[in-house]
């Protein structure tokens, strides 16, 4: 089974909800913050750890991150196929004894993102253009940990993707909204909702390229976990 761990009501699947349905993999998704258990690592096939609001270090204001700490962690150590993003990134990098900046190389829009020599050959970006477009919507910033492989960057922030061992990956960038997530996350704050309209129209101009690399990335990740 695919689980989705779900952070924030706000940063939901989105436009890889649709994904999944195309491709009939099922998924399940727990939202730790109502007070849902993670599942036993026995019955996951696959994880995907969504973004959020908070930080990685917010644990005193948010809690259950503790637990989605530990969970990520026994993924990773356990081989279990992991795809973390944003924030799910973060926690990736955190627990695996890398940075996490708060306030540092921030970016928010439809954005390019530059794959590395590396990141060209992995499995992730598989038949994906060494230069995409996706979207970004974050303040804070990993550095990969010890022993990861850099895999994309962007000009305002060197750390947008890696891989740790064979099967678990951080992204800084969102491959998964949809119109709907820009609109409502660009609206959240005084300081975005000036400009919602530009955010959401620079988004609708690029959709189709967006929509084709967050698909391949979503495709890639499900063959890497043999789901698909």
């Amino acid at each position: 089974m695919l689980y989705i761990v779900q952070n924030d009501p706000d940063v939901a699947l989105a436009a890889f909800a649709d994904y999944l349905v195309e491709k009939n993999v099922p998924s399940r998704t727990v939202r730790p913050y109502e007070g849902e258990a993670l599942p036993l690592l026995s019955v996951v096939t696959a994880v995907i750890v969504l973004g959020g609001s908070m930080g990685v270090h917010d644990t005193a204001r948010h809690p259950f991150l503790v637990a989605v700490k530990e969970f990520i962690r026994e993924c990773a150590t356990g081989a279990v196929p992991l795809l973390g993003i944003c924030l799910g990134g973060q926690l990736l990098a955190d627990v695996l004894g890398g940075s996490v900046t708060p306030n540092a190389c921030g970016e928010k829009g439809t954005l390019t993102v530059h794959l590395s020599p590396t990141g060209e050959r992995d499995p992730l970006f598989a038949d994906m253009p060494a230069e995409f477009v996706s979207f970004q919507w974050h303040n804070d910033c990993f550095s990969p940990p010890e022993r990861a492989e850099l895999l994309a960057f962007s000009p305002a922030c060197p750390g947008q993707a890696f891989r740790f061992g064979a099967h678990c990956y951080g992204l800084q960038f969102h491959p998964e909204v949809d119109r709907a997530t820009v609109e409502l996350w660009a609206s959240e704050t005084a300081e975005t909702a000036v400009s919602a309209e530009r955010f959401l129209a620079d988004f609708t101009s690029l959709e189709d390229p967006y929509r084709r690399a967050s698909r391949r990335i979503l495709e890639n990740f499900l063959a890497i976990a043999r789901l698909a």
